[in-house]
């Protein structure tokens, strides 16, 4: 390195003569032994940029004419370069009062293709990667590139994707790039083993987890996709379990996910360490909130001495002692338990400790992740907003509601500290997952035979959270069902869930007529606690019978009904849903329960007031076998507000009710065989079911016994001479069943054999359903 005379001339700083030259990423200094502190240039020339711009290179730069820089400001220009991505080399000289820029253009990206992929499309992949049309055409982006595809197939089942990269010059600096992409095999989930288990058997911990064993199924589910989120959720999904179930000392001690290569299949471990199981001591609440006492809020304690520990209940109570004490005017007490534990008697006492709590206030909420679901969908579950009392347990609400709606794969909320000491951050951070589904489902439906049902469902219909199905079916005997359903759950910006259901369905009953209905409803359901909810309902039908080969053995009700034409029926309901069900998909413990009444008589041929309702109670008889009871019991009863009764406004009961029996195939019927319904009915149910034994429980087969018995009687149809069935005589049935949650939904097979019924009463031994338990 040469030093040149001017430069001693420009630089005074220096006391000999020195030379700088700058080339790549780093600085190079040759310098006398005194201290070169500070320079001034008066000038910059740029060379090399022709498609840049010299403006460009200036704007990048902090050195700057007539302002003195050091070696410093000389790297940190050349730092700025490299890092645009449109230059391969830099190099910057002094050249007397002169500071000389060399740069190499970078080639630009013409076209980013994508070639060989199927499971992903261009334009996710597109979304992935950072190299851009007319951007820079950088080897160190481009492999950063290959490894977030990577990413992008190992979160789909393909960890063994090989993806290359061809590059095509097309002329004027500029190169067409394809990223080369070979998807190879899934990656299968080939065991997933536990250690260190006692309490609860392989099995029963594996319907704990969200990751799932490959099965032959699986490519539908996609449950067997291996990441390391979903690890992390399972680990914690364990930790919830145990803790509810009675071991508050549970941990995971490890996670360890191994591929084999060789095989493109995961073997994932889960080791744990269970602890002793616990039942809850003595409970007790305390509080220092003036004017709230610790008696007072001893009703919402959900904890009983005696009982299983079980981590949720401690949250629900406090839960609703936060919501009470807030309401009383304290938004910022806290609730906080505290545990006494016995070792020698293995019960765990619980103190709730209600204090005001720090004043803190809400700064703002902050949305990360969401890419499909809108901020406001997020912001709506939270009870409070931007400027209101901080409280944690609100927050913890929240994120039991986010995760509840199925939206996200992950829900995370945390805090930071606001602008001030008082002020709070909260930082949602979440991960869309599918929501939409396509069903095909199957069923055996009374007199229509095999029923066909094809279905499309989205969940989070636009990122909007409304819910909305499309549904089409047919089966024998030209049996058709069309089906319109849509959900806003926040009506108005309120915790109202308002929809409306479009429906058209034909049927043939013994070739005798054609029966069409068609009709909608309008609904609106809102919250009255966690629990329990009522709905508010207009129900509109349209009836029209046509004869269908010996019109004349129509019995009496329904000639009147043909010779009058089109039957209409117009009626509003009101309908109380109480749930307690730990799963609605399969649960374990709880009750869910309805009770609806309706009156018919806005205008049409029906005037008539209902009630009727259900109740189910569910119990795991054994955690071990995961042995699932229940019991079911309801009952219904009409009457008339006007002269009679019209056929089809009494009830009917069959199969659904009390297995053994065709649809409509139990009560009050003509000497024909057609049935007229009855106007009071009730049912009783028992059913126990586990896991289909020596079948994977991940299949998500489960057998069952069960016994039904029931009754259907009473009428007041006028025109029914001859009728049968009128008394309030038992029906009763035994069998077993088995149920599938097969990929297409719930599917159930039952045979049941009827114990006690009437000679007139219609069988079917066989059912094969959609398993729609609620």
């Amino acid at each position: 390195m040469k030093a040149g005379s001017k430069f001693l001339n420009a630089v005074s700083a220096f006391a000999l003569s020195a030379g700088v030259v700058v080339s790549g990423a780093s600085v190079a200094v040759l310098a006398s032994p005194f201290t070169a502190e500070a320079a001034v240039i008066q000038r910059i020339d740029v060379r090399g940029a022709q498609r840049t711009g010299q403006e460009a290179v200036r704007s990048n730069l902090t050195i700057r004419p007539g302002v003195s820089f050091s070696n410093a400001d000389i790297d940190e220009s050349v730092k700025r370069l490299y890092a645009t991505g449109y230059f391969s080399d830099v190099k910057i000289s002094v050249s007397g009062s002169t500071l000389v820029v060399s740069v190499n253009e970078s080639q630009l990206v013409n076209q980013v293709v994508f070639n060989g992929n199927r499971k992903i499309k261009d334009d996710k992949l597109q979304s992935v990667v950072q190299t851009q049309p007319l951007g820079p055409y950088s080897e160190a982006i481009i492999q950063a590139d290959i490894q977030r595809l990577k990413e992008a197939y190992t979160s789909i089942g393909r960890s063994d994707v090989q993806i290359t990269t061809q590059v095509a010059p097309v002329g004027q600096g500029r190169v067409n790039l394809a990223f080369v992409i070979n998807e190879g095999d899934r990656t299968k989930i080939s065991n997933i083993n536990f250690v260190g288990n006692q309490a609860y058997s392989d099995s029963r911990l594996h319907d704990v987890l969200i990751t799932k064993e490959s099965g032959p199924l699986s490519f539908l589910t996609r449950k067997d996709v291996f990441s390391e989120d979903k690890m992390r959720a399972d680990e914690e999904a364990l930790r919830q379990f145990y803790f509810s179930h009675g071991y508050p000392d549970f941990r995971v001690v490890s996670a360890d996910p191994v591929l084999d290569e060789s095989k493109n299949e995961y073997t994932i471990t889960f080791t744990v360490e269970e602890g002793p199981r616990y039942r809850f001591g003595d409970i007790n609440v305390e509080s220092t909130v003036e004017g709230v006492s610790g008696e007072s809020l001893r009703g919402l304690v959900e904890t009983k001495s005696g009982d299983t520990y079980n981590a949720k209940e401690i949250q629900k109570t406090m839960e609703a002692i936060s919501k009470k004490v807030a309401e009383a005017g304290y938004p910022f007490a806290r609730v906080t338990p505290r545990g006494d534990r016995n070792f020698q008697t293995n019960t765990v006492g619980v103190t709730y400790l209600v204090d005001q709590g720090e004043r803190a206030y809400v700064e703002r909420i902050e949305i990360r992740g969401n890419t499909r679901t809108r901020d406001y969908v997020i912001r709506r579950e939270f009870d409070l907003s931007e400027g209101d009392a901080f409280n944690q347990t609100m927050i913890t609400r929240a994120k039991r509601r986010l995760e509840a709606l199925g939206y996200f794969a992950k829900v995370n909320i945390s805090t930071q500290q606001g602008s001030a000491p008082d002020r709070v951050v909260i930082v949602v951070d979440v991960e869309d997952q599918s929501t939409g589904s396509f069903g095909i489902g199957a069923g055996y439906a009374g007199n229509d035979g095999l029923v066909l049902e094809a279905s499309v469902e989205e969940k989070n219909f636009l990122g909007r959270g409304q819910y909305i199905r499309v549904a089409a079916g047919g089966g024998q005997d030209d049996s058709r069902t069309y089906s319109l359903n849509f959900t806003e759950p926040y009506f108005l910006g309120y915790r109202l869930a308002a929809g409306f259901d479009v429906f058209k369905s034909q049927t043939s009953s013994n070739n005798n007529y054609k029966y069409e209905e068609q009709g909608f409803s309008l609904r609106v359901t809102a919250p009255i606690t966690e629990q329990l909810a009522t709905t508010f309902k207009y129900n509109y039908k349209q009836i029209q019978y046509s004869p269908d080969g010996a019109f004349s053995n129509l019995s009496a009700p329904y000639q009147d009904l043909v010779n009058g034409g089109k039957y209409l029926q117009s009626s509003v309901s009101q309908t109380l849903t109480y749930n307690s069900l730990d799963s609605l998909t399969l649960p374990r413990e709880g009750i869910y329960a309805t009770v609806t009444q309706e009156y018919a008589g806005l205008g049409g041929d029906s005037d008539f007031y209902k009630i009727y309702g259900r109740a189910r109670y569910f119990h795991l008889l054994s955690d071990e076998l995961d042995m699932i009871g229940q019991i079911a019991v309801g009952a219904g009863h009409v009457v008339a507000t006007g002269d009679n009764l019209n056929v089809f406004d009494q009830f009917t009961l069959g199969g659904r009710q009390i297995r053994g029996f065709k649809s409509d195939g139990i009560g009050p019927r003509m000497p024909n065989g057609d049935t007229i319904g009855g106007t009071t009915y009730f049912t009783a149910s028992a059913e126990v079911s586990v896991p289909m034994p020596a079948v994977p429980e991940d299949f998500g087969l489960r057998a069952s016994v069960f016994a039904d018995a029931g009754s259907l009687y009473g009428n007041k149809v006028t025109n029914t001479a001859g009728i049968l069935g009128t008394d309030n005589s038992l029906r009763a049935s035994v069998g077993a069943g088995i149920t599938w949650a097969s990929p297409f939904g719930a599917l159930r097979f039952d045979y049941a054999v009827p114990v006690a019924k009437e000679d007139f009463d219609k069988e079917q031994r066989f059912r094969f359903s959609m398993a729609n338990q609620f």
